[in-house]
C-alpha cells in the first residue's frame, strides 16, 4: 500500500519517501509547514487515492485525550434510567449502549484500514499530546469505566499536522516520523497549479505566479499561501480576467485576507504597493 500522489496533489520525492515509509512501518507521520501548504489535504488525498475511510480529529486547546477515543453519554443514560429505554433498544445496564466513539476509537475498531488525521495538534496541551501518542504508539486504549482494552484491529495510517504555534514535547517528536513541507518554489507551484487547472493559459499562469510571489515577499501580515493562489486562479478563469495591465489587481480579497494587508494594497496606508509600477 503506497501513495504516489494524485491528480489533485503534487508529491515531491522527499515527501513521497517518508509518507510511504511511515505507512510501511506503521509510524505516525508529523507534517509541519505554514498554513496553506497542503498538510491537511495530504491526508484527504491518501484516503481518496487508496480508497480508505478517513477519521479526523480537529484539535483544540480544550480537548482531552480520551475524547478522541470515546465519551460516555451520561445524560442519555440518566434519562433512560429515569424514563425507561424499552422502546429505544438501549439497556441502561450495558455501558457500551451509551458510548460515543471518537475518531481514534472508530479507526481502531474498524475492520478495514483507515486514515487517521490529527489536525493542528499544536493547539493541544503537552500532557494531551503525550497521552495521545501513547495511544497511537500502542494502538490501544483503555475504557476506564469498565477496565476494557480496545486494541486496533488493523493499524490505521496516522497523519498529524502542526502549524508550529506551540512547541511539541520531546517524547511526542521522538515517536513520530517528521517532515516539514517547505513553501513551494515557483517550479513546484507550476506543477501544483497544473494539477488543479490543466487548461490554464500559460500567459495567465506565469503572470499570476509572478504577482503571487511578489505579494509573498512584500511583507504583508498574512502573505497568500497555496490555497489562496488556487482560489485566485479559479476566480480569474471563471471571470475571464487577465492580470496584466490595468490599475487594480483582480480579486485582491482572494489573495489577501487581513484588513491591514488590503489597506496597504489599496494604498490607504503608508506602505507602498509591492508592484505599483505594474498597476
Amino acid at each position: 500500500m503506497e501513495f504516489h500522489g494524485s491528480d489533485r496533489y503534487y508529491l515531491d520525492p522527499q515527501l513521497k519517501a517518508i509518507v510511504n515509509m511511515a505507512i510501511a512501518m506503521e509510524k505516525p507521520l508529523l507534517i509541519t509547514g505554514e498554513p496553506g501548504t497542503g498538510k491537511t489535504q495530504l491526508a484527504f488525498e491518501i484516503a481518496r487515492s487508496l480508497d480508505l475511510d478517513l477519521e479526523i480529529l480537529r484539535a483544540k486547546s480544550t480537548i482531552k485525550g480520551e475524547e478522541a477515543c470515546y465519551v460516555q453519554d451520561t445524560v442519555l443514560r440518566l434519562n433512560d434510567a429515569r424514563f425507561g429505554s424499552a422502546e429505544t433498544g438501549r439497556d441502561v445496564q450495558n455501558f457500551f449502549d451509551y458510548v460515543i466513539w471518537g475518531p481514534i476509537g472508530r479507526a481502531f475498531r474498524a475492520p478495514l484500514r483507515r486514515v487517521l488525521l490529527l489536525d493542528e495538534i499544536d493547539k493541544t496541551e503537552t500532557d494531551v499530546q503525550d497521552n495521545l501518542l501513547d495511544v497511537l504508539e500502542d494502538k490501544q486504549f483503555v475504557i476506564r469505566e469498565v477496565n476494557q482494552v480496545i486494541q486496533a484491529q488493523i493499524a490505521p495510517i496516522i497523519l498529524i499536522t502542526s502549524n508550529a504555534k506551540r512547541e511539541l514535547s520531546d517524547p511526542f517528536l521522538r515517536r513520530c516520523f517528521c517532515h516539514h513541507i517547505a513553501f513551494p518554489t515557483p517550479e513546484d507551484m507550476r506543477h501544483i497549479v497544473g494539477l488543479h487547472f490543466p487548461e490554464i493559459k500559460p500567459q495567465l499562469l506565469e503572470a499570476g505566479l509572478e504577482i503571487f510571489y511578489e505579494l509573498r515577499d512584500a511583507g504583508y501580515e498574512k502573505p497568500p499561501a497555496t490555497s489562496e493562489l488556487l482560489n485566485w486562479f479559479e476566480a480569474l478563469m471563471r471571470s475571464n480576467q487577465e492580470v496584466k495591465g490595468g490599475k487594480h489587481l483582480p480579486f485582491p480579497g482572494v489573495l489577501l485576507k487581513r484588513a491591514n494587508d488590503l489597506l496597504e494594497h489599496h494604498g490607504l496606508s503608508k506602505k507602498p504597493k509591492p508592484y505599483a509600477s505594474r498597476y
